[in-house]
């Protein structure tokens, strides 16, 4: 398969992080030979952090490189992706004193500090898709028009990146052991990708 089958969009740009924590896990799990296989069929290369966003396309080409080579194994790698997304989000993108007073509210008020600061700074991992807050209880999140799987289809929700990098933050600013369930899809042909905040890991 070229990959030239993956369009791009330029103009719409999104963070390094879709693509740089995705091909660290590949490297450390699959190794260097299957990164760049992905890489490879994606026609993508692996964007220098320090120059910024990305255009957005590519890091969709890259995930979808990755579920048409594993599609066994892609869950599980964009999921460790996201997980270690989140961890650099915390590690270098919120300021510790802020995280400290996050984690010092009750949770009904950190969670809604927390998703205020996901708001502000949604364009670095929705690109020209649309967030918002679409319930407080339960939390609940959508990316309209999802640039990430927005040339996939499949059966079933596919959004394991961003699912993993909501719940990072919220299990290590509010709720221990909330887990992120997505609810509806762009992939599978809904205008939104859905994403539920589970506080107690609720199926």
């Amino acid at each position: 398969m070229d990959g030239a089958a993956f369009p791009t969009m330029p103009e719409a740009r999104i963070g390094p992080n879709a693509i740089t924590q995705l091909v660290a896990i590949l490297d450390q799990v699959e190794g260097r030979r299957q990164r760049d296989a992905v890489m490879a069929l994606a026609a993508v290369s692996v964007p220098d952090p320090a120059k910024g966003m990305i255009p957005e396309g590519e890091a969709a080409a890259v995930h979808l490189a990755l579920r048409r080579i594993a599609p066994d194994r892609a869950e599980a790698l964009l999921r460790l992706a996201g997980l270690a997304t989140g961890s650099y989000i915390l590690r270098h993108r919120i300021p510790p004193l802020a995280q400290a007073l996050i984690r010092a509210l009750p949770s009904a008020l950190g969670a809604r500090a927390l998703t205020a600061a996901i708001s502000r700074h949604s364009w670095t991992f929705a690109g020209s898709g649309r967030f918002r807050v679409t319930t407080r209880q339960p939390l609940t999140f959508e990316v309209a028009a999802n640039p990430l799987v927005a040339h996939e289809r499949a059966a079933h929700p596919i959004c394991h990146w961003h699912s993993a990098v909501f719940e990072q933050l919220f299990s290590e600013l509010v709720w221990p052991d909330c887990t992120v369930r997505e609810l509806a899809c762009c992939a599978m042909g809904h205008p939104a990708c859905r994403f539920q905040i589970l506080p107690h890991g609720q199926a």
